[in-house]
């Protein structure tokens, strides 16, 4: 069962700076509600091909996975791919300027586990889901109350 979740909120802020905090990978583990560490296996600054390794909490294991950009449009998209971790996964980001200060921002997440992770798929979406939810809520009050 492959996973595919789509989230998104709207962000009292301008989509160029929302873009430029949260395509940042250093900003992660302030948004991030299972992201606990962040480090650069590429020179700065962000563009396709860069990669970066995340360490991550997720229902009670830790997990080492690392990053690479495939597609990056500053202030509108951002798509990254693992090269390496538990199971392959696609994290996309769009950023729409809505006018007004307000930015739609979308976080969608899709993959197809595999090996033993593949007889928890369901469990992990609905997870995964919840995460996501929590990341944008967080992401929103980080950005508001600047």
């Amino acid at each position: 069962m492959a996973v595919n979740i789509l989230t998104e909120t709207i962000i009292q802020r301008p989509a160029d700076e929302v873009a430029a905090y949260a395509a940042n990978p250093d900003n992660a583990p302030e948004w991030y509600v299972n992201i606990k560490a962040v480090k650069w296996k590429t020179p700065k600054p962000l563009q396709v091909g860069s990669q970066i390794a995340f360490i991550a909490k997720f229902l009670g294991r830790e997990l080492a996975y690392t990053y690479e950009i495939v597609e990056y449009v500053p202030g509108q998209k951002l798509m990254m791919r693992t090269v390496q971790g538990p199971f392959p996964m696609e994290t996309t980001y769009t950023w729409e300027d809505l006018g007004n200060g307000q930015t739609r921002m979308t976080l969608r997440n899709a993959g197809e586990p595999s090996g033993f992770s593949k007889l928890f798929s369901p469990f992990m979406a609905s997870a995964m889901r919840r995460a996501n939810e929590k990341d944008l809520k967080k992401l929103k009050e980080l950005l508001e109350s600047r």
